[in-house]
């Protein structure tokens, strides 16, 4: 008995301190961030391990639950580490939504434009939102969330938004962002964060298949791997997404970032294209400034949504909820 509540007790205390550091960490000082596979087990969960570093003398993990595609920085000590490569670890959890869904991602990695995840399965009528936050001298479109907040603030709170955030953003609109952590820490919006590339090049000239992260010379694990960094440094927790600059990218390319263990999205309804968003839809909308045309598409979309959504027909969703529903381990094996 005393040795099982010496568990629970262990088992609370881990759980209190994955807490804090997923939540309040900025780490300042990271050094050797790496790719890094394997699996972590501190019983009775089993997580797989994308990347590790260190910070000022410790050693830290990111993780991912395959089940819900959550993610979390722990120390490396909480856990018995047994590494892998990628191909052993993507095997050992091979029953789990997260594979199913880099799985299902790399099946359409075809397409020049709008490779990955498009839409979930959700249980209700709804939308999971996207909002991309590339390279832009503009402020952020704040009425994105505040609009977002009046609207869902007596059925859903905190309200789902997925970011997705470049890395020469978060260094040129630092305010910006402090308000958004600001509005996360207040349990207005959760916000899952998406790595969109570091620079988030383009060019007017080149033709698709030379253009943003398929330009010649593109360093791609610079450009995912410094950007997740970024986000740590600024107390942001990465997930398992990426959202390709322009929505383009080759087979090759959908194959390097899920061999770095994240999950390509895209989208079935860019709002600004005239795309309209159906049930389980995973809209995209820009919220740099720089698309003002989709953003009152989607305030309009809103607005035109006021009593579905106060009789909680007409829901925003999680978007790893929507994933992890479509792709449902009925055998929950590991």
């Amino acid at each position: 008995m005393k040795k099982r509540l010496k568990f629970i007790l262990f088992s609370l205390l881990l759980s209190a301190s994955a807490f804090v550091v997923n939540a309040q960490a900025n780490f300042t000082k990271i050094e050797n961030y790496k790719a890094y596979y394997g699996v972590a087990t501190h019983l009775p969960r089993e997580l797989m391990i994308l990347r590790s570093f260190d910070n000022y003398g410790k050693h830290y993990l990111l993780l991912v639950n395959p089940q819900t595609l959550e993610t979390r920085i722990d120390e490396s000590d909480f856990y018995q580490v047994r590494p892998m490569s990628m191909t052993q670890a993507r095997a050992f959890f091979i029953t789990t939504p997260y594979q199913k869904a880099l799985k299902k991602a790399e099946k359409q990695s075809v397409a020049i434009q709008d490779a990955g995840i498009e839409a979930g399965i959700p249980k209700e009528t709804g939308i999971s939102l996207t909002a991309d936050l590339c390279p832009s001298h503009r402020p952020l479109d704040k009425v994105i969330f505040t609009d977002l907040i009046a609207e869902f603030k007596k059925v859903e709170r905190p309200v789902p938004v997925a970011l997705s955030i470049t890395g020469v953003w978060m260094r040129q609109h630092p305010q910006d962002l402090d308000w958004l952590k600001k509005m996360q820490a207040n349990k207005e919006i959760y916000i899952t964060w998406i790595n969109h590339s570091f620079n988030h090049r383009v060019s007017l000239k080149q033709p698709l298949k030379e253009n943003f992260l398929l330009e010649p010379g593109t360093d791609i694990n610079y450009e995912v791997l410094e950007t997740e960094k970024a986000m740590l440094k600024n107390g942001l927790l990465p997930s398992v997404f990426f959202r390709f600059p322009g929505l383009v990218s080759d087979q090759q390319l959908v194959y390097r970032i899920t061999d770095l263990g994240l999950i390509p999205v895209g989208t079935d309804a860019w709002l600004a294209k005239g795309q309209q968003p159906q049930a389980g839809s995973i809209v995209l909308i820009h919220g740099n400034g720089n698309e003002p045309v989709g953003v009152k598409d989607f305030i309009n979309l809103l607005h035109s949504k006021t009593q579905a959504i106060a009789k909680k027909q007409w829901l925003l969703y999680d978007l790893r909820e929507s994933v992890d529903e479509e792709f449902e381990d009925t055998t929950k094996t590991k």
